[in-house]
């Protein structure tokens, strides 16, 4: 599971350091501690506050490998994507692409890592320029970052549209002329050109009609086993979530709160904030549902987070422990939770 794998050290070949689970899988990015702040307000007369987007993030990456990160709006899944695609550079913490820690790579290295962790943004209308055609969009990253011929970029982008299930036809034609999932496709097909090893999907099947979720998921899947891809997966839709991943992270408020393998989370959640998620998901088969779980109150904003555990004030369970002190994520088998209470909780021994 993506918690924290166990190594077997470093195998080289050539000039790069490859290091590999205990499962025998590449690893492939590894996070620890990953933090992001940023500083907002301040002005002439205002104060400064410092907005903890993300905190304590740890988490590994394996080739072959889905994780899914949940949770609600504003509990950091975004920022987490930006960060780990190297789009944004981390407050605190390591973030190691194939043994290289970023946070200490030069210009060139920092390149190069790129080309390595591609992302699929949620929105299938706006990721695409529409006054390009589907060519020049697919062909622009190796412009950018390879030396191909024009012969070789046209063939390798007619070659991916085939991958995700377009005609060849249609590298001549521009965004606007296709359906909301043929657009995904397509940026699911220009994530893919450089060949990254790790691919992000923020969101990447949420505004599409549910049909369409369903075949963009299995082309997704499908490119995963040919590829060899690792995924970080972030999503809001549970349902979707226990289709596509292996393991799973629960975040709130820029924290993570449970982890583990999908099987150990679905069938056991530990966290009453899980617990109320899981819950909240529609289940046709009775044997497979939750007890709700009603939460009070809203998100708290992340300017002014609450003492000891973010989630005391709309926790059905919270003590006086939960206000003062804030929980360490614990090992349980299969899953870490960071609850002062999990054991009792689930074991029915404390009641809301």
């Amino acid at each position: 599971m993506n918690t924290g794998p166990e190594t077997e050290g470093p195998e080289t070949e050539g000039p790069e350091t490859k290091i590999s689970t205990a499962a025998g899988r590449p690893l492939l990015l590894e996070a620890r501690s990953l933090a992001r702040h940023y500083e907002i307000g301040g002005g002439f007369f205002g104060k400064a506050s410092t907005v903890k987007a993300l905190a304590e993030a740890s988490f590994s990456l394996e080739a072959g490998k889905t994780l899914a990160v949940v949770g609600e709006s504003g509990c950091g899944k975004s920022t987490l994507a930006r960060v780990t695609t190297l789009i944004e550079k981390p407050t605190s913490g390591q973030l190691l692409i194939d043994g290289a820690d970023v946070t200490q790579a030069g210009k060139e290295e920092m390149k190069r890592l790129r080309q390595n962790v591609q992302i699929v943004f949620q929105d299938p209308y706006g990721s695409l320029n529409p006054r390009k055609k589907i060519g020049t969009i697919l062909e622009e990253p190796l412009v950018i970052n390879s030396t191909a011929s024009a012969v070789e970029r046209r063939e390798r982008a007619m070659e991916m549209l085939t991958k995700v299930g377009l005609r060849r036809e249609y590298y001549n034609r521009y965004p606007h002329m296709f359906s909301g999932g043929q657009r995904q496709r397509i940026a699911v097909a220009r994530a893919l050109m450089l060949q990254p090893r790790i691919l992000v999907a923020d969101e990447p099947v949420s505004a599409l009609d549910v049909s369409i979720q369903a075949q963009v998921l299995n082309l997704l899947m499908d490119l995963q086993e040919e590829f060899n891809l690792a995924y970080l997966f972030i999503s809001h839709d549970l349902s979707v979530v226990r289709h596509i991943a292996d393991d799973v992270m629960v975040m709130y408020l820029g924290r993570p709160v449970e982890q583990g393998s999908r099987d150990a989370i679905f069938q056991n959640p530990m966290h009453p904030y899980t617990r109320a998620l899981l819950a909240s998901t529609p289940v046709i088969d009775p044997r497979h549902r939750i007890e709700r779980i009603k939460l009070k109150g809203e998100l708290p904003s992340p300017i002014n987070p609450p003492s000891g555990c973010a989630f005391h004030q709309r926790c059905p369970f919270a003590e006086a422990r939960c206000a003062a002190e804030r929980p360490l994520l614990r090992d349980f088998p299969g899953q870490k939770v960071a609850c002062h209470f999990a054991e009792a909780i689930n074991s029915g021994k404390t009641a809301a």
